[in-house]
């Protein structure tokens, strides 16, 4: 059953993967460029410092609502960081252009992704995003031979959002994919605002050039759906409209990702969402010289 988990115990294991040869461990490096690497998170207390980024970069500066606890605590969290692996960006010099830094053992966190693989999901209750899309048609019933990963509470400090960075988020996940045999990456991927029509620009321009073929297509629930559709083809500025976009999904839409019908509205993170759906069969194999081919396992992951 593809639904929303609640009141997920921490500490959840994982389910075993057989099919697997070589599964990365708790703080399993997956890649490194320059002085940042990105690595699995090692412990509780890691986890606890990508909620304290994700805080920084969600309550902080893009003004999502906190209750009185989350402002408490300044960890953005919820009953999925139990069960899910937590990509980290760490930056192992120190900057001191960071006014807050988020300290572990090896450096400053920057960086940070939640990932969630089916099997672990269906046996605790489900996807996140399965609150705001119908995907079970999609999982459960035109694609039951796929396995899928769940992509979500991406977020990286400001400084860092550049061209290099993201390419290291990338390389993390993609090698995660590659060791785990995924088929399909999915997850929401957000515009700032939850105002659709100060949106329209860019919402069209999804619709109109990225929305998934049937096969692969999955609505937003009908009591959460927003139309994209907002502005005609002709009306849409291509180019405006690829340049306001958050690096992130544009980073998506290059690798040959789809987005899903209809968009939803998350108040408490002041955003409106979009589904990402990213079959490893449509990634472009340009993008296999730099990062692997998908059945090209790295040789070793390091500790």
């Amino acid at each position: 059953m593809i639904a929303r988990a609640l009141n997920i115990p921490p500490g959840s294991s994982h389910a075993p993967d057989l099919r697997t040869p070589q599964l990365p461990a708790p703080g399993a490096v997956l890649g490194r460029r320059g002085s940042l690497e990105v690595r699995l998170a090692r412990g509780r207390s890691e986890v606890e410092a990508s909620q304290a980024l994700r805080y920084q970069v969600f309550y902080d500066e893009l003004s999502a609502h906190a209750d009185s606890i989350t402002r408490a605590r300044r960890l953005d969290c919820d009953g999925f960081d139990g069960i899910c692996d937590h990509l980290l960006v760490i930056e192992q010099e120190h900057d001191p252009s960071i006014a807050r830094p988020i300290r572990v053992a090896d450096g400053e966190v920057v960086g940070t992704y939640r990932l969630l693989r089916q099997e672990v999901a269906e046996l605790n209750g489900g996807f996140y995003t399965a609150d705001e899309f119908d995907i079970a048609p999609l999982v459960e019933v035109r694609r039951p031979d796929l396995r899928f990963l769940e992509l979500g509470r991406s977020c990286v400090l400001k400084p860092y959002r550049t061209k290099p960075v993201l390419e290291l988020l990338w390389q993390g996940i993609w090698n995660y994919v590659r060791l785990h045999r995924l088929d399909v990456m999915l997850g929401c991927g957000s515009l700032h605002g939850t105002d659709p029509d100060a949106l329209a620009l860019q919402l069209s321009y999804l619709h109109h050039n990225f929305r998934a073929p049937e096969e692969w297509r999955v609505r937003a629930l009908p009591e959460r759906y927003v139309e994209m559709c907002r502005m005609p083809r002709d009306a849409v500025d291509e180019r405006e409209a690829l340049r306001t976009l958050p690096p992130l999904i544009k980073g998506y839409l290059r690798l040959g990702a789809h987005v899903g019908d209809g968009a939803v509205i998350d108040y408490q993170f002041n955003t409106t969402d979009v589904l990402i759906i990213l079959p490893v069969s449509s990634i472009s194999e340009r993008y296999f010289s730099r990062f692997g081919a998908p059945d090209d396992f790295p040789a070793a992951v390091s500790r």
